[in-house]
């Protein structure tokens, strides 16, 4: 796949340097987003200690970040998305976003999917970014398991949703960074309804059995 410049905006968190380690791996220039440049680098300075010799990798704030990239990725958690996602909007203005944002509660029965007004956090960051062009991806990846070496997660595979096929199509290419393979077409931009609360399952699945499973679509 042709390198490309990827910002992983909300990169400190353990899902953003995870996938900013897959990606930089893979040969592509990351970018860790943060609202603080402090953070950023220190994130983008831990991930690079792992890497190869000539992998890219720097720190710096959102809005830089999301300014120099052609790809961004939303990992960030989804209180306060709507506020971060506005403040970006010019930034963003004519590149692909991919949400891998979960919109997840939590109370004493466990994980929960949360109801989100516009459908789902994919669907609202359409309607925030109308000069963007939004796919939904990276919703079930684990972040132990993307930090825990350099070997593909093989075993899995990405869900990708969204309605321009073009960036769909490009956003499962990438997805062979992470898993070695192109992600799954999951349908229209829309599909992120039943994608991100799935989350709350796997998580479910994972405590009880003390593991770290994720998502393989047989039969293709």
């Amino acid at each position: 796949m042709v390198p490309h410049t990827i910002a992983v905006i909300g990169g400190t968190g353990p899902q953003g340097k995870g996938l900013g380690f897959r990606f930089a791996l893979a040969g592509h220039s990351v970018l860790i987003g943060s609202r603080s440049q402090e953070r950023a680098t220190a994130a983008a300075e831990e991930i690079a200690a792992r890497l190869p010799a000539g992998a890219t990798i720097t720190g710096k704030d959102n809005a830089t970040a999301a300014g120099s990239a052609e790809i961004c990725v939303l990992a960030v958690p989804f209180a306060g998305h709507d506020d971060l996602v506005t403040s970006l909007r010019d930034q963003l203005a004519g590149k692909i976003v991919v949400s891998c944002v979960n919109p997840l509660g939590f109370d004493k029965a466990g994980p929960y999917g949360l109801a989100v007004d516009g459908g789902s956090a994919a669907e609202r960051a359409a309607a925030l970014l109308p000069q963007s062009r939004v796919v939904g991806a990276f919703h079930h990846l684990s972040a132990v398991r993307l930090l825990a070496d350099d070997k593909p997660l093989d075993a899995e595979d990405v869900l990708v949703c969204g309605d321009d096929k073009t960036a769909k199509q490009l956003v499962m290419d990438l997805a062979t960074a992470v898993v070695g393979r192109p992600g799954v077409d999951a349908g229209r931009l829309r599909m992120a309804r039943q994608l991100e609360p799935l989350t709350a399952v796997l998580i479910s699945i994972n405590k009880r059995y003390r593991t770290h499973a994720g998502i393989a679509v047989t039969g293709l």
